[in-house]
């Protein structure tokens, strides 16, 4: 292989005769450099957006969500000591490799769950009303469970832990929902309830009087608009259902063993308990988004194929100026492997080189932009004022592998035309 290589390092160089060859050579790796670093840079952009979604939507929303078939179900303690004592072992093969590649590893646990209760009702402060989803949740375990917002004014959740049941209950909104209302913190709203009391009118709905304790933002215009927060004691007040809750919030420490949990809760919980992860809860957006995320990795792929066809281009000519030296070279022994694998190599390296060049250029411009966030997006559209960056080393491993191996697969033509010169009729003529 020394000899192949040799001769193969030989014809890269540079001679007075062969410039426009070595120009072309240059080309094609610059050609390579160029598609692995638009792939890097690309990929690592898009699962930046991706990551950054899920902060969001996962920092609002549980993992995993068990509710029950039957509606409202008591026996809380019960059901959370179940819930935290499931355990799930890591998967093998392909995925675990994957997850050691992107840093993560160790055994799948819940880290926390909290009680729910939810309400759909409209919020009305005189001046306007809008509807929104209310939470009740339990101040001493909900943090632990899910993310809330920066709050701009008055209180956020621990405003809930001196709930007494005897006044107006706190609420906390999304700062959105409270310009469309035009309310402050310590302003009291109604809550209206379609479900009321029947009279000789109609149904009635229930309404009743709530104390705005803090307005948050949540970074994402859906929740600060449509979501509110209320200590779990009145929720379940406010809809008389005693000690009962709607369901069980869950958070795993890791988001991809979701599977895993969902099949061992449902066998421990049994019927009438279901459960839902976060990929069935946002199914639509996050496969939009894997969707969208391959089809740019093939799209851009193509650059990588333009400077292999520059790679076939280049080893054709090298291989149409170098007939005599071939055919000198089969006289003196070489075997059609030999010279195989010299054009092979030749091209190789060219893949090579322009690998470790877009490797190293794409690594280093998605560090400047994470480091530096030159790119200014806008956060009304985006939720975020810069470029979200996240490369994973598997996407790396992978991008380097592709472009290799289309560089190698496109010297196989031009490496079987130089390996088929037959060199008694190129000395005859020459």
């Amino acid at each position: 292989m020394r000899y192949e290589l040799y001769m193969a390092l030989k014809y890269l160089r540079a001679r007075k005769q062969h410039k426009f060859i070595s120009l072309i050579s240059a080309i094609s790796t610059g050609g390579v450099a160029v598609g692995v670093m638009a792939l890097i840079v690309v990929i690592a952009v898009m699962a930046g957006f991706e990551n950054h979604l899920k902060e969001k939507i996962l920092g609002v929303n549980a993992h995993l969500l068990i509710r029950s078939y039957e509606g409202p179900f008591d026996s809380v303690e019960r059901l959370e000591k179940i819930i935290q004592g499931v355990k799930v072992e890591p998967e093998g093969g392909l995925s675990s490799v994957m997850d050691r590649l992107r840093g993560k590893g160790g055994a799948p646990h819940v880290i926390a769950a909290t009680p729910v209760v939810y309400i759909q009702a409209l919020l009305s402060s005189g001046r306007a009303v809008s509807g929104v989803a209310i939470r009740g949740v339990d101040p001493g375990s909900v943090g632990r469970v899910i993310t809330f917002g920066k709050v701009l004014q008055g209180k956020g959740v621990e405003a809930f832990r001196d709930y007494s049941q005897n006044g107006p209950p706190p609420i906390l909104i999304g700062k959105e929902l409270a310009l469309t209302l035009g309310v402050r913190a310590g302003d009291y709203i109604r809550i209206v309830l379609p479900s009321g009391t029947i009279t000789p009118i109609g149904m009635m709905p229930k309404i009743r009087l709530a104390r705005v304790c803090g307005v948050q933002t949540m970074g994402m215009y859906e929740y600060d608009m449509s979501l509110a927060f209320m200590p779990l004691k009145a929720a379940q007040k406010l809809l008389g259902i005693g000690n009962k809750v709607h369901a069980f919030e869950v958070k795993i420490s890791d988001i991809y063993a979701a599977d895993g949990f969902v099949k061992a809760l449902q066998k421990l919980l049994g019927y009438p308990f279901w459960i839902m992860d976060w990929q069935q809860m946002s199914r639509n957006l996050f496969s939009a988004m894997e969707l969208e995320k391959f089809a740019m990795f093939v799209v851009l792929t193509l650059i990588v194929l333009v400077a292999a066809f520059n790679i076939i281009s280049t080893l054709s000519m090298m291989v149409m100026e170098k007939k005599s030296d071939i055919a000198i070279l089969k006289a003196m022994g070489a075997t059609n492997g030999q010279v195989l694998r010299i054009f092979m190599l030749n091209g190789t390296i060219i893949g090579i080189m322009g690998t470790i060049f877009g490797v190293i250029g794409g690594t280093t411009l998605c560090w400047l932009l994470k480091r530096y966030k030159f790119i200014k997006i806008p956060k009304e559209v985006y939720y975020t004022d810069s470029i979200p960056i996240l490369l994973y080393r598997s996407d790396v491993i992978i991008i380097a592998a592709s472009a290799l191996i289309i560089c190698l697969l496109a010297t196989i033509y031009p490496a079987r035309q130089a390996a088929g010169i037959e060199p008694s009729k190129i000395l005859r003529n020459g």
